[in-house]
Protein backbone atom coordinates (compact mmCIF):
# COMPACT_ATOMS: atom_id res chain seq x y z
CA UNK A 1 0.00 0.00 0.00
CA UNK A 2 1.25 3.51 -1.05
CA UNK A 3 -0.04 6.49 0.94
CA UNK A 4 0.80 10.35 0.53
CA UNK A 5 0.93 12.04 3.87
CA UNK A 6 0.48 15.58 3.69
CA UNK A 7 1.80 16.93 7.53
CA UNK A 8 4.00 20.30 6.38
CA UNK A 9 4.82 21.91 9.43
CA UNK A 10 5.55 23.48 12.46
CA UNK A 11 8.79 21.20 13.63
CA UNK A 12 6.61 19.94 16.51
CA UNK A 13 3.99 18.68 14.85
CA UNK A 14 5.84 16.63 12.06
CA UNK A 15 7.47 15.17 15.03
CA UNK A 16 4.03 14.40 16.54
CA UNK A 17 3.09 12.79 13.10
CA UNK A 18 5.69 10.14 13.52
CA UNK A 19 4.04 7.41 16.04
CA UNK A 20 1.10 7.57 13.73
CA UNK A 21 3.44 6.35 10.97
CA UNK A 22 4.95 3.39 13.44
CA UNK A 23 1.45 2.26 13.75
CA UNK A 24 0.46 2.27 10.62
CA UNK A 25 4.10 0.56 9.75
CA UNK A 26 3.21 -2.15 12.41
CA UNK A 27 -0.70 -2.78 11.69
CA UNK A 28 -0.14 -2.96 7.76
CA UNK A 29 2.90 -4.83 6.60
CA UNK A 30 4.51 -3.73 3.48
CA UNK A 31 2.77 -0.07 3.58
CA UNK A 32 5.13 2.89 2.38
CA UNK A 33 4.86 6.67 2.94
CA UNK A 34 5.54 9.77 0.67
CA UNK A 35 5.73 12.81 2.61
CA UNK A 36 4.68 16.20 1.91
CA UNK A 37 6.47 18.31 4.51
CA UNK A 38 8.12 21.80 4.76
CA UNK A 39 11.42 22.01 3.25
CA UNK A 40 13.22 23.42 6.82
CA UNK A 41 11.66 20.12 8.59
CA UNK A 42 12.28 17.54 5.41
CA UNK A 43 15.11 15.47 7.16
CA UNK A 44 12.61 14.41 10.23
CA UNK A 45 10.36 11.97 7.68
CA UNK A 46 14.08 10.23 6.32
CA UNK A 47 14.47 9.20 9.97
CA UNK A 48 11.78 7.04 10.05
CA UNK A 49 12.07 3.26 7.98
CA UNK A 50 8.23 3.72 6.78
CA UNK A 51 8.91 6.68 4.55
CA UNK A 52 9.92 6.08 0.87
CA UNK A 53 10.34 9.62 -0.57
CA UNK A 54 10.19 13.44 1.15
CA UNK A 55 8.61 16.11 -1.27
CA UNK A 56 9.69 19.30 0.34
CA UNK A 57 7.07 22.14 -0.22
CA UNK A 58 8.46 25.59 0.06
CA UNK A 59 5.00 27.23 1.60
CA UNK A 60 7.01 29.93 3.69
CA UNK A 61 9.63 31.16 1.16
CA UNK A 62 7.27 31.24 -1.30
CA UNK A 63 4.55 33.59 0.86
CA UNK A 64 7.43 36.12 0.47
CA UNK A 65 6.93 36.35 -3.06
CA UNK A 66 4.28 34.46 -4.93
CA UNK A 67 5.21 35.92 -8.66
CA UNK A 68 8.92 35.20 -8.25
CA UNK A 69 8.03 31.63 -7.10
CA UNK A 70 5.65 31.04 -10.20
CA UNK A 71 7.43 32.45 -12.71
CA UNK A 72 10.91 30.59 -11.79
CA UNK A 73 9.03 27.37 -11.83
CA UNK A 74 9.40 26.58 -8.42
CA UNK A 75 5.49 25.91 -7.77
CA UNK A 76 4.89 23.93 -11.25
CA UNK A 77 8.29 21.70 -10.46
CA UNK A 78 6.59 20.63 -7.15
CA UNK A 79 2.60 20.13 -8.84
CA UNK A 80 5.02 17.58 -11.07
CA UNK A 81 6.53 16.02 -8.47
CA UNK A 82 3.26 15.47 -6.60
CA UNK A 83 1.33 13.99 -9.68
CA UNK A 84 4.48 11.35 -10.48
CA UNK A 85 2.81 8.64 -8.93
CA UNK A 86 -0.99 7.30 -8.18
CA UNK A 87 -1.64 6.69 -4.38
CA UNK A 88 -4.00 4.71 -2.68
CA UNK A 89 -4.66 6.87 -0.53
CA UNK A 90 -3.45 10.86 0.03
CA UNK A 91 -3.92 11.15 3.97
CA UNK A 92 -4.00 15.16 5.38
CA UNK A 93 -2.93 14.72 8.65
CA UNK A 94 -2.45 19.02 8.78
CA UNK A 95 -5.83 19.87 8.38
CA UNK A 96 -5.04 23.61 6.42
CA UNK A 97 -6.47 24.62 3.50
CA UNK A 98 -3.59 26.52 2.01
CA UNK A 99 -0.81 24.42 3.42
CA UNK A 100 -1.70 20.98 3.11
CA UNK A 101 -5.35 20.74 1.33
CA UNK A 102 -5.21 22.75 -1.61
CA UNK A 103 -1.81 20.74 -2.52
CA UNK A 104 -3.51 17.41 -1.77
CA UNK A 105 -5.72 18.16 -4.80
CA UNK A 106 -3.04 18.14 -7.19
CA UNK A 107 -2.31 14.62 -6.05
CA UNK A 108 -3.58 11.05 -7.86
CA UNK A 109 -5.62 9.30 -5.45
CA UNK A 110 -8.53 9.72 -2.89
CA UNK A 111 -8.28 12.02 -0.61
CA UNK A 112 -8.88 11.53 3.47
CA UNK A 113 -9.12 13.69 6.41
CA UNK A 114 -10.70 15.11 9.53
CA UNK A 115 -13.92 16.16 9.23
CA UNK A 116 -15.86 19.10 9.74
CA UNK A 117 -16.09 19.42 13.76
CA UNK A 118 -12.68 17.97 13.48
CA UNK A 119 -10.24 19.88 11.61
CA UNK A 120 -8.58 22.98 12.41
CA UNK A 121 -9.50 24.56 9.18
CA UNK A 122 -13.09 23.73 8.03
CA UNK A 123 -12.26 24.69 4.36
CA UNK A 124 -9.86 21.75 4.52
CA UNK A 125 -12.67 19.55 4.79
CA UNK A 126 -14.38 20.64 1.70
CA UNK A 127 -11.60 18.86 -0.31
CA UNK A 128 -11.29 14.93 1.10
CA UNK A 129 -13.57 11.94 -0.20
CA UNK A 130 -13.23 10.49 2.74
CA UNK A 131 -13.63 12.22 6.30
CA UNK A 132 -12.93 11.14 9.85
CA UNK A 133 -14.41 12.37 13.04
CA UNK A 134 -11.36 12.69 16.11
CA UNK A 135 -11.97 15.04 19.15
CA UNK A 136 -10.17 18.68 19.27
CA UNK A 137 -9.70 17.62 22.94
CA UNK A 138 -7.49 15.11 22.89
CA UNK A 139 -3.35 15.07 22.34
CA UNK A 140 -1.60 16.42 19.10
CA UNK A 141 -0.16 12.85 18.80
CA UNK A 142 -3.28 10.75 19.84
CA UNK A 143 -5.47 12.79 16.97
CA UNK A 144 -2.67 11.42 14.49
CA UNK A 145 -2.98 8.07 15.47
CA UNK A 146 -6.83 7.64 15.31
CA UNK A 147 -7.07 9.31 12.14
CA UNK A 148 -4.21 7.12 10.65
CA UNK A 149 -6.09 4.25 11.90
CA UNK A 150 -9.63 5.57 10.84
CA UNK A 151 -7.96 6.39 7.29
CA UNK A 152 -6.23 2.82 7.24
CA UNK A 153 -8.88 0.71 8.56
CA UNK A 154 -6.79 -0.55 11.18
CA UNK A 155 -7.97 -1.00 15.31
CA UNK A 156 -6.47 1.64 17.18
CA UNK A 157 -4.25 0.63 20.13
CA UNK A 158 -3.11 3.53 22.67
CA UNK A 159 -0.56 1.17 24.24
CA UNK A 160 3.35 0.68 22.55
CA UNK A 161 3.80 4.71 21.15
CA UNK A 162 6.85 4.89 19.47
CA UNK A 163 8.22 7.43 17.26
CA UNK A 164 10.18 5.17 15.01
CA UNK A 165 13.71 7.16 14.20
CA UNK A 166 16.14 5.38 13.10
CA UNK A 167 19.31 7.16 12.12
CA UNK A 168 22.98 6.79 13.85
CA UNK A 169 22.77 8.93 17.19
CA UNK A 170 25.46 9.30 19.85
CA UNK A 171 25.12 7.14 23.02
CA UNK A 172 23.98 9.21 25.96
CA UNK A 173 26.74 10.80 27.56
CA UNK A 174 29.27 10.42 24.75
CA UNK A 175 32.09 12.74 24.06
CA UNK A 176 31.19 15.58 21.92
CA UNK A 177 33.58 15.97 19.57
CA UNK A 178 37.52 15.42 19.45
CA UNK A 179 38.20 16.22 23.05
CA UNK A 180 35.01 17.32 23.70
CA UNK A 181 32.36 17.79 26.97
CA UNK A 182 31.28 14.28 28.65
CA UNK A 183 27.96 14.56 29.97
CA UNK A 184 26.94 17.83 28.70
CA UNK A 185 23.36 19.68 29.21
CA UNK A 186 21.33 21.33 26.22
CA UNK A 187 19.47 23.90 27.41
CA UNK A 188 16.95 24.75 24.57
CA UNK A 189 16.09 28.37 25.49
CA UNK A 190 14.32 29.85 21.91
CA UNK A 191 11.07 29.82 20.90
CA UNK A 192 8.68 31.50 18.65
CA UNK A 193 5.91 32.65 20.73
CA UNK A 194 7.03 35.76 23.31
CA UNK A 195 4.75 34.68 26.06
CA UNK A 196 6.12 30.45 26.31
CA UNK A 197 10.08 32.23 27.04
CA UNK A 198 11.67 31.28 29.91
CA UNK A 199 12.81 34.65 31.67
CA UNK A 200 16.40 34.71 31.35
CA UNK A 201 17.35 35.27 35.21
CA UNK A 202 15.83 31.91 35.63
CA UNK A 203 17.98 30.43 32.72
CA UNK A 204 21.04 32.04 34.08
CA UNK A 205 20.21 30.65 37.87
CA UNK A 206 19.90 26.87 36.20
CA UNK A 207 22.93 26.94 34.43
CA UNK A 208 24.43 27.68 37.84
CA UNK A 209 22.98 24.84 39.41
CA UNK A 210 24.51 22.57 36.33
CA UNK A 211 27.62 23.77 36.60
CA UNK A 212 27.76 23.48 40.54
CA UNK A 213 26.61 19.72 39.79
CA UNK A 214 29.89 19.22 37.46
CA UNK A 215 27.94 19.78 33.86
CA UNK A 216 28.74 21.81 31.31
CA UNK A 217 25.75 23.30 29.57
CA UNK A 218 25.53 23.90 25.81
CA UNK A 219 23.61 26.78 24.38
CA UNK A 220 21.93 25.93 20.78
CA UNK A 221 20.94 28.99 18.37
CA UNK A 222 19.80 29.31 14.72
CA UNK A 223 18.48 32.60 14.25
CA UNK A 224 20.80 35.96 15.07
CA UNK A 225 18.51 37.05 17.76
CA UNK A 226 19.00 33.62 19.63
CA UNK A 227 22.87 33.78 19.52
CA UNK A 228 22.21 37.17 21.22
CA UNK A 229 20.52 35.73 23.86
CA UNK A 230 22.83 32.38 24.39
CA UNK A 231 26.02 35.00 24.32
CA UNK A 232 24.35 37.40 27.12
CA UNK A 233 23.64 34.23 29.18
CA UNK A 234 26.89 32.73 28.94
CA UNK A 235 28.18 36.07 30.01
CA UNK A 236 26.51 35.50 33.09
CA UNK A 237 25.98 31.99 33.76
CA UNK A 238 29.01 30.30 31.71
CA UNK A 239 28.57 27.43 29.41
CA UNK A 240 29.80 26.90 25.78
CA UNK A 241 28.08 28.35 22.52
CA UNK A 242 26.98 25.54 20.42
CA UNK A 243 27.57 25.76 16.99
CA UNK A 244 24.54 26.36 14.10
CA UNK A 245 23.37 23.35 13.91
CA UNK A 246 20.58 22.18 11.15
CA UNK A 247 17.89 19.12 11.98
CA UNK A 248 20.49 15.91 11.65
CA UNK A 249 22.86 18.04 13.59
CA UNK A 250 20.28 18.92 16.47
CA UNK A 251 19.20 15.52 16.59
CA UNK A 252 22.80 14.14 17.58
CA UNK A 253 23.41 16.65 19.77
CA UNK A 254 20.53 16.20 21.99
CA UNK A 255 20.88 12.47 21.51
CA UNK A 256 24.18 12.89 23.83
CA UNK A 257 23.56 14.80 25.77
CA UNK A 258 23.10 13.33 29.77
CA UNK A 259 19.79 16.12 29.85
CA UNK A 260 18.09 18.69 28.33
CA UNK A 261 15.51 21.69 29.44
CA UNK A 262 13.66 23.60 27.16
CA UNK A 263 10.65 25.67 26.06
CA UNK A 264 7.88 24.55 24.46
CA UNK A 265 9.28 24.36 21.16
CA UNK A 266 9.93 21.90 18.17
CA UNK A 267 13.25 20.70 19.35
CA UNK A 268 11.63 20.17 23.14
CA UNK A 269 9.44 17.69 21.60
CA UNK A 270 12.32 16.09 19.23
CA UNK A 271 14.56 15.54 22.53
CA UNK A 272 10.83 13.40 24.16
CA UNK A 273 11.04 11.96 20.65
CA UNK A 274 14.53 10.68 21.20
CA UNK A 275 13.77 9.49 24.74
CA UNK A 276 16.59 12.32 26.21
CA UNK A 277 16.01 12.84 29.78
CA UNK A 278 14.39 16.04 29.84
CA UNK A 279 12.29 18.57 31.24
CA UNK A 280 9.81 21.12 29.06
CA UNK A 281 8.39 24.10 30.49
CA UNK A 282 5.00 25.12 29.54
CA UNK A 283 3.11 28.21 30.42
CA UNK A 284 0.54 29.79 28.04
CA UNK A 285 0.01 26.27 25.87
CA UNK A 286 -1.88 23.39 27.42
CA UNK A 287 0.48 19.69 28.25
CA UNK A 288 -2.84 18.08 27.34
CA UNK A 289 -2.96 19.38 23.50
CA UNK A 290 0.60 19.35 22.97
CA UNK A 291 2.57 18.57 25.57
CA UNK A 292 5.87 16.77 24.92
CA UNK A 293 5.36 12.85 25.32
CA UNK A 294 8.46 10.30 25.83
CA UNK A 295 10.03 8.11 27.98
CA UNK A 296 12.35 10.08 29.86
CA UNK A 297 10.05 13.28 29.30
CA UNK A 298 8.58 15.75 32.01
CA UNK A 299 6.77 18.68 31.60
CA UNK A 300 6.54 21.38 34.07
CA UNK A 301 3.25 23.28 33.30
CA UNK A 302 2.73 26.80 35.42
CA UNK A 303 0.61 27.09 38.50
CA UNK A 304 -1.40 30.28 37.57
CA UNK A 305 -5.22 31.15 37.66
CA UNK A 306 -5.10 32.18 33.79
CA UNK A 307 -3.24 29.28 31.93
CA UNK A 308 -3.38 27.87 29.98
CA UNK A 309 -4.26 31.07 28.05
CA UNK A 310 -2.83 29.98 24.41
CA UNK A 311 -1.80 33.59 24.06
CA UNK A 312 1.29 34.96 22.31
CA UNK A 313 1.99 37.67 24.59
CA UNK A 314 0.88 38.02 28.51
CA UNK A 315 -1.65 40.34 28.95
CA UNK A 316 -0.76 41.11 33.12
CA UNK A 317 1.98 43.74 34.30
CA UNK A 318 3.01 43.87 37.66
CA UNK A 319 1.88 46.73 40.04
CA UNK A 320 2.63 50.23 39.52
CA UNK A 321 5.83 51.86 41.56
CA UNK A 322 5.69 48.03 43.13
CA UNK A 323 8.32 45.80 40.86
CA UNK A 324 5.44 42.89 42.28
CA UNK A 325 2.01 41.66 41.37
CA UNK A 326 -0.24 40.35 44.41
CA UNK A 327 -0.55 37.00 42.26
CA UNK A 328 2.86 36.68 41.03
CA UNK A 329 5.20 37.51 43.47
CA UNK A 330 8.72 39.03 41.94
CA UNK A 331 8.52 41.11 38.74
CA UNK A 332 8.62 37.97 35.98
CA UNK A 333 8.15 38.14 32.37
CA UNK A 334 5.88 36.23 31.47
CA UNK A 335 4.48 36.88 34.63
CA UNK A 336 2.49 33.17 35.24
CA UNK A 337 6.82 31.53 34.66
CA UNK A 338 7.05 32.85 38.66
CA UNK A 339 5.57 29.50 39.48
CA UNK A 340 8.32 27.51 37.62
CA UNK A 341 11.32 28.61 39.26
CA UNK A 342 15.06 27.30 38.70
CA UNK A 343 15.07 24.85 41.82
CA UNK A 344 12.45 23.09 41.02
CA UNK A 345 13.32 22.75 37.24
CA UNK A 346 16.45 21.39 38.27
CA UNK A 347 14.78 19.13 41.01
CA UNK A 348 12.88 17.68 37.84
CA UNK A 349 15.68 17.50 35.54
CA UNK A 350 17.64 15.58 38.40
CA UNK A 351 14.93 13.22 38.67
CA UNK A 352 14.85 12.53 34.99
CA UNK A 353 18.86 11.77 34.58
CA UNK A 354 18.30 9.42 37.92
CA UNK A 355 20.47 11.67 40.29
CA UNK A 356 18.13 11.84 43.06
CA UNK A 357 18.01 9.24 45.75
CA UNK A 358 15.61 6.44 44.71
CA UNK A 359 14.70 7.36 41.14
Amino acid sequence: MKVLLLKTSSLGDVVHALPAVTDAARAIPGIRFDWVVEESFSAIPGWHPAVSRVIPIALRRWRRGWRKAWTSGQISSFLIDLRREHYDLVLDAQGLFLKSALPGLAVRGPRAGFDRRSVRDPWAALTYQRQYPVSKGLHAVERNRRLFAQALGYEFNSDHLGYGINMALPSRGECRGEGGLRSYLVFLHATTWPNKHWPEPYWAALAELAGGAGYPVLWPWYTPDERLRAERLIAIAGGELAPRLDLNGMARLLAGAAGVVGVDSGLAHLAAALECPAVTLYGPTSTNLTGAIGQRQCNLAVNQPCAPCLSRKCKLSPLSGSGTNKLFGPEIKPLCFSSVPPEKVWEALSTQMGLNAGS
